[in-house]
Parts: structure tokens; sequence; C-alpha cells
């Protein structure tokens, strides 16, 4: 498996129902990546992409729900809380 690049996420953009819509790293000349594109890119091993919590990082991953929409998620400390959302806004 070759190395797939990787993007470490600072911030998110989140619609009014809280869905992240874009995810960002401000020093970085690919941000912002919008949502529909990470999804793209994470599905097809285009890159990864990384939040960085200080004493780990975790991978971000996508996510289907009952309504089979595709969705955004990182997993803190093996929970299934959206930990995306703590992060500051782009």
């Amino acid at each position: 498996m070759e190395n797939l690049e990787r993007r470490y996420i600072t911030h998110v953009k989140k619609a009014s129902n809280w869905d992240i819509i874009e995810i960002c790293n401000p020093n970085e000349p690919w941000s912002p990546v919008n949502k529909y594109d990470a999804i793209y890119e994470i599905a097809n091993s285009t890159c990864q992409y990384l939040v960085n919590w200080g004493d780990f990082s975790t991978f971000i991953k996508v996510v289907e729900n009952n309504s089979n929409s595709k969705y955004l998620r990182t997993d803190k400390d093996s929970t299934a809380r959206n930990n995306l959302e703590e992060l500051p806004n782009c």
C-alpha cells in the first residue's frame, strides 16, 4: 500500500444542524475542503484526514446514517461521540 498524504485538521465549519460541511487547517494550502470532497478522498484512499488531540491523533472516517447520507466523524478515546464538533470554526 502506498503512503497516503496525511492532512491534519484543526478547524471545522458546521451547518445549522451541526453537520460538518467543511474541514480546515488555515496553515495548509489545501484548506478548506468541503464535506463531499473529503468523503470522496477518504472513500477512494486519495488522502487521509486526521485530528491531533495532543497526545494522539485520530483518523476522520466516513459514516453512513439510516437514510444513507454520509458524514464525517472521528472517535476520540474509542467513543462514538462526534469530536469534530469540538474543534473551532474555520
